[in-house]
């Protein structure tokens, strides 16, 4: 099937591709670490998660977005399904098992499998970037690939010399190498906006990503059936947290779907970083789904707590949806400054009115139904326009 091992850059392989069956498998491992990673928001000490675990959960939630990314951005822009690509992928399917069964908040008695895991994936990311080779016609994907091919490697020699430390130094070094490691493509930029990345697929795979996120919400609203009595008010709560996941699950895809410039050639970056916030916020949004049935819970942290993630989804949406929106589409000011007025009179009415949970929930899915609504509204506009000017 193969004849050798490198990647070649024929013209065709920068036409518009599709998701391929191996990337969709390659996701169905990430959703074991994706729920690891939204399980540590749910410990909680006198009615609030602690700082310790928070910090746990940023340390756990960074490896995992930025090892899918990785592999995301080298099949975005190199990817093919040819036998090597394959074997490649599934190399670091063995490593992302590796990296999952190691996540844990006793970072101590897992740092090694941690490390071998999180290495073992992104040395082989860089590997697949080395071993491309093009033609005269791919001279800026070729630089691109070299660049990100060797760079890489400073952020996994540093991150390997965690093991030369003992204690909090081990970690400091560790994430210093991941931190690195990420901030690598946007000092390489100038070579990634000449080897631009193929944005319909690349908001494909995100957009299937974001469906794991949201199936922590899910899972949030089944647990939440399961632990306690079934009564009218369960029921009633339940249905809440149903309609609310719907709400974001309709605004995101509403905007992926209508709103955005799938064709719009740049180096990646606002979709890249921006739904790292996204994801992040996705996150919080699944455990305050649970966290708000809790009695115990510290009113005011929950406050901060569910009205920042709505707030975190909100901004970094709004930024990534704006940048690649379709050039005959405009921003509104008047629906962004409607729904920051909404969402801060909503907080500021809990935080001098104390609340019950379900009445933050209901007003989480008022929030973000006027969200989807605003979004559907301005994609119909948008398309009658057309449909009048044809």
């Amino acid at each position: 099937m193969d004849k050798q091992a490198s990647v070649k850059l024929p013209i065709a392989a920068f036409a518009e591709k599709r998701v391929t069956w191996l990337e969709l498998f390659y996701d169905l491992l990430f959703v074991a670490a994706v729920a690891k990673a939204s399980h540590v928001l749910l410990h909680m000490e006198d009615g609030v998660i602690p700082f310790e675990y928070l910090g746990k959960f940023v340390l756990i939630f960074v490896p995992i977005w930025w090892a899918w990314v990785g592999q995301s951005l080298f099949n975005n822009r190199f990817g093919q399904d040819l036998l090597s690509h394959r074997l490649f992928m599934i190399m670091q399917l063995f490593f992302v098992l590796i990296m999952t069964a190691s996540l844990n908040v006793d970072f101590d008695r897992y740092y090694m499998p941690f490390l071998i895991g999180y290495t073992g994936l992104r040395a082989v990311t860089a590997i697949q970037y080395l071993s491309v080779r093009g033609n005269g016609d791919s001279s800026h994907h070729q630089a691109a690939a070299r660049f990100l091919g060797r760079c890489f490697w400073i952020g996994l020699a540093i991150s390997a010399s965690s093991l030369f430390f003992d204690g909090w130094v081990r970690y400091v070094v560790l994430y210093a190498g991941i931190a690195v490691d990420i901030l690598i493509p946007i000092a390489g930029r100038k070579y990634l906006v000449k080897s631009p990345i193929q944005t319909h697929h690349l908001l494909e795979r995100f957009s299937l990503f974001t469906l794991i996120f949201l199936g922590e919400s899910v899972v949030s609203a089944l647990a939440i059936l399961e632990s306690i009595e079934w009564s009218w008010s369960s029921i009633g709560y339940a249905s809440v947290s149903f309609f609310l996941i719907i709400a974001i699950w309709w605004h995101y895809f509403e905007n992926v779907e209508k709103r955005v410039n799938k064709h719009k050639e740049t180096a990646g970056q606002t979709i890249i970083y921006g739904h790292f916030f996204i994801y992040f916020s996705l996150c919080m949004l699944a455990a305050s789904i649970q966290l708000l049935l809790l009695e115990q819970f510290d009113y005011r942290f929950m406050i901060g707590f569910v009205f920042g993630s709505a707030a975190l989804y909100f901004l970094s949406t709004a930024i990534v949806f704006h940048r690649y929106r379709q050039s005959h589409q405009v921003w509104r000011n008047d629906h962004f400054a409607s729904l920051a007025a909404l969402l801060a009179l909503f907080a500021a009415f809990d935080t001098f009115v104390e609340v019950p949970g379900y009445v933050i929930l209901l007003e989480m899915f008022l929030f973000f139904a006027a969200y989807a609504f605003l979004s559907s509204r301005s994609s119909q506009a948008v398309t009658e326009t057309k449909s009048t000017v044809a």
